[in-house]
């Protein structure tokens, strides 16, 4: 089986093909699809984006497809920055502007009102009509300042105090142990492992 990855990101390539390592499938990625078309993220939940994404790169491809997206929700900031996290500081933000941002609207909440979760739901394209959605979830606090040189995007800023230690002091084996798209990659590896399992079906 072949199954192509809708992301860019390097830093998410690396961490799904962590997680999907064991599974006996050839991973692609756009930059083997070089023609590939950007696809507006137009959804309002982040399972209407991973699908759209999913969707739009397994037609294009006719390869199976993997799209995930993530979001970070702020309980103090009724749940921001949510769907649009990646995008939070503007079109072409950096992380860093990002984290900013974010800690600037943070600014003056004390830890206890700091709660925040990851969430990240995969689709998976097997063909542009048959699509299946798993999601992964992780509770955590916003921390008042940057720790850690790992990870990317709000990794600096995310504590989680089971380990504590923000993700981006965790190493990259340790956070996809615990974090919101290791888990929802382990129940997408649960996924593929079924289908190539049933091969009548591929």
């Amino acid at each position: 089986m072949q199954i192509v990855l809708a992301t860019r990101n390097r830093d998410k390539i690396r961490e799904i093909r962590e997680v999907l390592a064991a599974v006996p499938v050839k991973i692609l990625t756009l930059d083997d699809f070089p023609e590939f078309p950007e696809i507006e993220e137009t959804g309002t939940t982040l399972q209407e984006n991973a699908v759209l994404k999913a969707v739009g790169i397994a037609r294009f491809t006719s390869q199976a497809a993997l799209a995930d997206d993530s979001g970070l929700e702020i309980d103090a900031l009724d749940g921001a920055p949510g769907v649009i996290s990646s995008r939070y500081a503007g079109p072409g933000c950096s992380y860093d502007d990002n984290n900013r941002k974010l800690l600037e609207a943070l600014k003056g909440i004390p830890e206890k009102e700091r709660t925040a979760r990851f969430r990240t739901v995969i689709a998976v394209a097997w063909n542009p009509d048959e699509v299946a959605a798993v999601e992964g979830s992780v509770e955590g606090i916003i921390t008042v300042g940057k720790a850690g040189h790992d990870g990317f995007g709000y990794d600096p800023v995310f504590y989680y105090p089971p380990a504590g230690k923000t993700f981006a002091e965790m190493s990259l084996a340790e956070k996809n142990s615990v974090s919101h798209r290791g888990r929802a990659l382990v129940r997408a590896r649960e996924l593929l492992t079924q289908r190539l399992g049933n091969p009548s079906r591929g």
